[in-house]
């Protein structure tokens, strides 16, 4: 073998150790932050939902509810500016930034997934009869006619009738918080991208 090939190969190997070592750092980054923002979301769920079965009107604050969200995927800017500056010399692009942000926000709606159908299946089984109840009851209290009753009443129980399947539970579950996970992550590349020989401080454009 020629001393350049002995030299290729040594350089393609170091190549595959760096890009193994790097696949290695993301992977725990995206865990342990997904974890941290799947815990918060989901206590927060756990705690507004718990008030809103206990209370005979469902009240519920929706811009509560997201509100939590919004704050747990804070930990998106965390951990992709953690991976930035701990593992990868203070730089990353809008594409790897964006990448680390999506999977924990995928790792956060897991979690909150999980617990949800715990938390319906096991301490909230009659819910759905609670809202559609109620929201008939509501329809009512705003002067909706008997038409008008009548659609919603056919509507409501389309959506308890999906519900009443795991899968589409799912569904709309990731449905609820994944998208606001995916719209941070991108918000949180474009400001936390980096390209070699931009000084601190100074915004990529």
């Amino acid at each position: 073998m020629s001393k350049r090939s002995q030299t290729e190969m040594n350089i393609a190997h170091d190549s595959f150790i760096t890009i193994k070592k790097n696949y290695k750092q993301m992977k725990k980054n995206v865990i342990v932050f997904g974890l941290i923002a799947g815990l918060i979301v989901s206590t927060l769920m756990v705690l507004s939902m718990a008030r809103c079965y206990s209370d005979p009107n469902l009240e519920h604050s929706m811009l509560i509810g997201y509100a939590s969200m919004v704050l747990a995927f804070s930990f998106i800017f965390v951990g992709i500016k953690n991976y930035r500056d701990k593992y990868n010399d203070g730089l990353i692009t809008f594409g790897k930034a964006f990448k680390i942000g999506a999977l924990i926000s995928l790792v956060a709606s897991t979690i909150y997934v999980m617990v949800w159908l715990i938390d319906y299946y096991v301490f909230m089984p009659d819910f759905m009869d609670k809202y559609v109840a109620q929201a008939l009851r509501e329809a009512k209290a705003d002067g909706a006619s008997t038409a008008e009753l009548a659609a919603k009443t056919k509507e409501l129980a389309s959506s308890q009738e999906m519900y009443k399947n795991p899968i589409m539970v799912v569904l709309f579950t990731y449905m609820e918080i994944l998208p606001v996970g995916i719209l941070i992550s991108l918000v949180a590349a474009l400001i936390l991208k980096r390209k070699q020989g931009t000084p601190l401080g100074v915004k990529t454009a």
